[in-house]
């Protein structure tokens, strides 16, 4: 099994983008096409393509309105509406963020300057990826990462207690504090409970202030599950997952992810499934010699069809 698989998922995704653009599509919609969970779909598609999906699709309906654009006889408004944004202001807005001028003003430079749709193609060209996924095309830190070797594991079902933090994942530690304060009350400690660590939200689809986070740790099975304010309590199902062990400065835990999505899953025999990728807190990095994260990175899998 090759990561052919993934690539014809890519660009399906790609052709149906595409070829719907003036529709109002959602995430949920586009990961359906690639047949990936809206969350899983949104981590493959930004690690293979290089950009997330929502940030793929306003840039093909950017490069459709410049064909439009050239034709006097149509208005802005129904160009932004061919184009599937949802008013021509927020189509204003987005051309002028990516080509430093409006549409008006686009358009009355093509009528004054022949050549002008040629700079905006070589400006398309530069700042783009190809309109299909290039398997050709490999960033070699990533892919020294994902031929680390990624283990096949089956977890239990675990009970836990946990702290849910909204907002920037750079605040976790607020989470992480209430937890601790907690635990040490309550006296569970590695290494009969672990601690985990689990992000709910895609910061690149979701705003950083609407990201949810999980602070959490296991609970043995004699534990009394009483009213303890911010600590919620619930059950993180087993299954299988593959397996990363993760040993680096924390900043480098978003390419681990990119790594396996972008890479070491295509490669693989397996698809994402819709479990909760777990990071199991194996040090703490302010006590660690180089300031280094260990973190047993889960990601849930499934054989792939």
């Amino acid at each position: 099994m090759n990561k052919n698989n993934y690539i014809d998922r890519i660009n399906k995704v790609m052709a149906f983008i595409e070829n719907n653009l003036s529709d109002r599509l959602t995430l949920d919609m586009m990961a359906e096409a690639a047949h990936f969970s809206k969350y899983h779909f949104s981590r493959v598609f930004t690690a293979m393509v290089g950009m997330t999906p929502i940030a793929y699709l306003t840039k093909a309906r950017l490069d459709k309105s410049i064909s439009y654009l050239a034709d006097a006889d149509r208005t802005i408004l129904e160009i932004s509406n061919l184009c599937g944004f949802e008013s021509a202001s927020n189509f204003n807005f987005a051309f002028k963020k990516q080509f430093n001028k409006t549409p008006s003003e686009y358009r009355k430079a093509v009528s004054k300057d022949s050549n002008i749709s040629l700079f905006f193609g070589n400006k398309q060209e530069e700042q783009s990826n190809p309109s299909h996924y290039d398997k050709s095309v490999t960033n070699n830190f990533l892919r020294r990462l994902w031929q680390m070797n990624i283990s096949i594991e089956e977890l239990p079902e675990y009970e836990i207690a946990y702290v849910r933090h909204v907002g920037s994942y750079l605040d976790t530690h607020i989470a992480w504090r209430k937890l601790g304060e907690w635990t040490a009350k309550h006296r569970l400690y590695p290494p009969n409970q672990y601690f985990i660590g689990i992000s709910l939200d895609d910061p690149n689809t979701t705003e950083e202030n609407e990201c949810r986070y999980d602070a959490c740790v296991t609970l043995p099975q004699s534990f009394v599950k009483e009213n303890h304010g911010d600590v919620q309590f619930r059950k993180l199902p087993g299954g299988l997952y593959g397996l990363y062990r993760f040993y680096d400065t924390i900043d480098k835990l978003g390419i681990a992810y990119q790594s396996i999505f972008g890479q070491w899953l295509p490669n693989s025999e397996f698809d994402p499934d819709e479990r909760d990728c777990l990071e199991f807190c194996m040090n703490n990095p302010f006590e660690d010699p180089e300031g280094k994260a260990k973190v047993d990175l889960y990601v849930p899998i499934r054989a792939r069809d």
